[in-house]
């Protein structure tokens, strides 16, 4: 069982709605509990069509989605939503033997994964990682005096308070986990960052994901934000090591 969240940080969390697509009933009960006792709204669906159906319905803030769903598999769903929302966060639980499902999954646009068994303290931890982060872009996007100030390489542009990216002026729509990879390369051009500490910096200290999470962000992301993908201009591999963003006098101008 978990110890229940004190006064200080259940205030931190704001009241948000999370869409739980999980058919154990002893996972499904156990997390819907501990989510309502933090004052957030929960819909827990037992059914692949029912939680993608759920969806489309009503507004949701967060999914929580397992993979192997009666009627329709969660990286479909995934995929669906994807499609629909670039933006709202998609935490998979997984088991452990579904290593080619949590890279498939990641490919599609989750943001997290977490391994069965886990515990529900585990899970919470990261869930509230992502409230923290949705707080923040809420606060931003309503503050009238907020500044921004635009990092600017070339022909791409990116506004770190408001969650923003665009290629030669037009908007790139870019998933949580690849906006906070593109900004961390970007903060710190020129700097070789290994795998190990790209998952450390974006995903956490305790995350426990494989270097495929990383290949698997950079590819996509590159395939957003670069002329020419198989040509890299903004990342840069770094054989050996990992990746890095190109420094000022490497791009045009």
């Amino acid at each position: 069982m978990v110890a229940c969240a004190d006064q200080s940080l259940q205030a931190m969390d704001a009241s948000y709605r999370v869409l739980f697509v999980e058919d154990d009933p002893q996972i499904g009960e156990l997390v819907t509990e501990q989510l309502r006792e933090l004052d957030h709204a929960v819909h827990w669906a037992q059914d692949g069509a029912e939680g993608f159906h759920t969806y489309r319905d009503e507004a949701f803030d967060l999914v929580i989605l397992d993979l192997r769903l009666p009627s329709l598999h969660g990286l479909d769903i995934c995929r669906r939503i994807r499609a629909d929302d670039p933006f709202i966060p998609i935490v998979m639980l997984t088991a452990k033997a579904e290593k080619r499902d949590v890279v498939r999954g990641l490919e599609l646009g989750a943001d997290d994964y977490i391994t069965k068994p886990f515990s529900a303290s585990e899970l919470i931890a990261r869930i509230r990682a992502l409230f923290r982060r949705i707080a923040a872009d809420r606060t931003q996007n309503r503050s009238p005096g907020t500044t921004d100030d635009a990092l600017q390489f070339d022909g791409l542009t990116i506004y770190p308070e408001r969650h923003k990216v665009t290629c030669d002026g037009e908007p790139v729509h870019l998933t949580a986990k690849e906006f906070d990879l593109l900004l961390l390369f970007a903060r710190h051009p020129g700097r070789a960052f290994s795998r190990t500490e790209l998952l450390t910096e974006v995903w956490g200290t305790q995350f426990d994901g494989y270097d495929h999470t990383v290949n698997t962000h950079i590819n996509r992301l590159r395939g957003k934000i670069e002329p020419d993908p198989s040509a890299p201009t903004y990342i840069r591999t770094v054989w050996g090591v990992g990746y890095r963003f190109a420094e000022p006098d490497e791009l045009s101008t």
